[in-house]
C-alpha cells in the first residue's frame, strides 16, 4: 500500500470511528453530580483527586476539601489552594498516619470532626465539588460507621461532586459511586531508598 492510499484508508477509518463515537455520545445527556472514588495500593490518588479540584477552579467553581489524615505539616496543594480564598475551603483535620499517633480514641475523635465538617460541605449548596481526602483510611480502621458514611454520599445533593480518597476502599463505598479508578503501583521509589520529596509526595 503506497503512503497515499494509506492516507486516504485511515482518513475512512477515522471518518467512521467518529461517525460511531458520535452515535454513542448522543445518548449520552444526563449531567449531575458524581461520587468518584480513588483507590488503591499505587501513588496518585490524592494527586488525581486534587488535580479534579485545580480543574473544577478554572472553571468557576467553589470547592470544599477535607483531609481526614493529613495534618499540620505543609503541602504544595493546600499552599496553591489557599491563594483561591474564594473559591476554596481546605480543612486540615487528621492528626496524622495512626502509627504517629498511636491513639485511637485522639484517632476517633479527629475522623468524627472531620466527618461532620464534610457533612456540612457536602450540604452546603455554594460547594460545587467537595473532596474527602483520606477518608477510606477512616473507614478502614473503623473510625466511622461506613453504614452512615454510605447513607450521606447516597443522598448528596443532585449537582454536587463528591471525590473520596484512600487505599482499601470498603465494598459498600465502591458499590454506590459512579465512577472508582484503582491506582496500581508498578514501581515505586521508597523501595530504591528515595524519601518522599517535595512537588512529589507532599
Amino acid at each position: 500500500m503506497s503512503e497515499a492510499e494509506r492516507d486516504v484508508y485511515h482518513a475512512e477509518k477515522m471518518k467512521k470511528k467518529k461517525a460511531a463515537r458520535d452515535k454513542i455520545l448522543a445518548t449520552k445527556t444526563e449531567e449531575r453530580g458524581l461520587l468518584i472514588v480513588h483507590t488503591g495500593k499505587g501513588k496518585g490518588k490524592s494527586t488525581a483527586a486534587f488535580g479534579m479540584v485545580f480543574r473544577a477552579i478554572g472553571h468557576g467553581f467553589n470547592v470544599g476539601v477535607v483531609q481526614f489524615v493529613k495534618g499540620k505539616w505543609g503541602t504544595g496543594e493546600r499552599d496553591v489552594l489557599e491563594k483561591f480564598p474564594d473559591q476554596v475551603t481546605i480543612m486540615a483535620m487528621g492528626e496524622g498516619f495512626t502509627w504517629d499517633v498511636a491513639d485511637r480514641q485522639r484517632d476517633l475523635a479527629a475522623a468524627r470532626a472531620a466527618w461532620e465538617t464534610a457533612k456540612a460541605m457536602i450540604a452546603d449548596p455554594r460547594y460545587r465539588m467537595v473532596l474527602l481526602d483520606e477518608l477510606n483510611i477512616c473507614l478502614r480502621y473503623d473510625y466511622l460507621p461506613i453504614e452512615e458514611v454510605v447513607e450521606t454520599l447516597r443522598n448528596k445533593p443532585r449537582d454536587t461532586h463528591v471525590i473520596v480518597t484512600g487505599r482499601n476502599a470498603k465494598d459498600e463505598l465502591i458499590e454506590i459511586a459512579d465512577l472508582v479508578t484503582e491506582m496500581t503501583e508498578i514501581k515505586h521509589p521508597f523501595r530504591a531508598g528515595v524519601r518522599a520529596q517535595a512537588g512529589i509526595e507532599f
